[in-house]
């Protein structure tokens, strides 16, 4: 037995409750399937019919109907909240309340006070809780902040990102629904926001623009962070063009460059010095199956350790980077 997931068994797997049955969580659950300790024991839908056909697919032994089923199955470790994000909130916070720790899809909530209220509850009840932030815990994300810690660069001065995607999207798609969280600040932006959060903190300033939807959701942000020691952080996302999703990190000694899909890179490049003329130097840093394995991996770590939040995605930068996302948000709106 695995036991709750307050205690699961250290030396046996880590049992997986998967909450919702879209594209991410099929794309999750089969890199979970890829890790010799972890068993995907259980699915639930809103509809028994929904979670059966799920786990038929996935090989998966239990299906629920409702998601209360799944968080009050004691023999659950962990539960991977797969929601839009309009639901992340009452999903997570309905798992933990039943003692499930919880891995979030990100944006952890709508707002930073649902965020601070998940944080809350997770610790007042002692369980684990993390945002699934999984660009946090690529192996090649992890490789830029080990080069920047070592001064390959010198001092961070610039971090230029974008995230952009080509519609058209209907009116009742997510993207574009004001009461699924739509928009792209939440679902892109969050990917360049965090990225110079991860590497730069919190800005003493923060600037944004957009231009909306009819629906009233941004439809093409841009947002400027400045810091107290001159470093910037110009960010763009948009659901109206496909940008080249690109990452730019430049120091006073060098920069570093992240390909395309810069949120899961597999290489990255880095020049050393500020001679334009020299070639840069490629690195190679692989991650497996489609790139969930490496959050899923830190989940379990923490678990078997008996800690509540991940020292690589701990609760204070989730809540961080959604103040960030409500104030461009507030700015955008304008």
């Amino acid at each position: 037995m695995t036991g709750t997931a307050g205690s699961p068994n250290r030396q046996g797997k880590i049992r997986w409750g998967i909450l919702a049955t879209g594209t991410i969580a099929r794309d999750f659950t089969a890199d979970l399937q890829l890790l010799p300790d972890a068993e995907v024991f259980a699915v639930a839908s809103r509809t028994k019919a929904a979670a059966e056909d799920f786990a038929a697919r996935h090989g998966i032994p239990h299906a629920y109907g409702s998601w209360a089923e799944l968080a009050a199955d004691d023999r659950v470790d962990v539960v991977y909240v797969a929601t839009p994000h309009s639901a992340h909130h009452d999903a997570a916070a309905l798992c933990l309340d039943a003692g499930r720790a919880v891995l979030c899809e990100k944006p952890l909530t709508l707002d930073a006070a649902q965020a601070r209220s998940l944080v809350e509850l997770a610790r007042s009840r002692g369980v684990f809780l993390m945002e699934a932030m999984w660009m946090r815990f690529n192996p090649a994300i992890r490789r830029v902040v080990e080069l920047i810690g070592d001064g390959a660069i010198g001092e961070v001065r610039t971090v230029h990102a974008d995230f952009g995607i080509a519609g058209p999207f209907e009116p009742s798609h997510r993207l574009r629904d004001p009461a699924l969280g739509g928009g792209a600040l939440l679902d892109l932006g969050v990917y360049p926001v965090s990225l110079a959060h991860l590497l730069l903190g919190v800005p003493a300033q923060v600037r944004a623009w957009s231009s909306p939807t009819p629906e009233g959701v941004d439809a093409n942000t841009g947002v400027l962070l400045g810091y107290d020691n001159g470093a910037l952080a110009a960010l763009t996302c948009g659901i109206v063009s496909a940008t080249p999703c690109r990452a730019t990190v430049t120091g006073t000694e060098g920069r570093i460059e992240l390909p395309p899909g810069f949120f899961r890179p597999d290489h990255l490049l880095l020049r050393r010095g500020n001679d334009e003329q020299q070639p840069a130097e490629r690195i190679d840093v692989p991650y497996h199956g489609i790139g969930f394995t490496h959050e899923a991996e830190e989940v379990m770590r923490c678990l078997r350790a008996g800690l509540q939040e991940s020292p690589l995605m701990p609760w204070q930068a989730s809540i961080e980077v959604m103040e960030l996302l409500d104030e461009a948000r507030r700015q955008a709106a304008r």
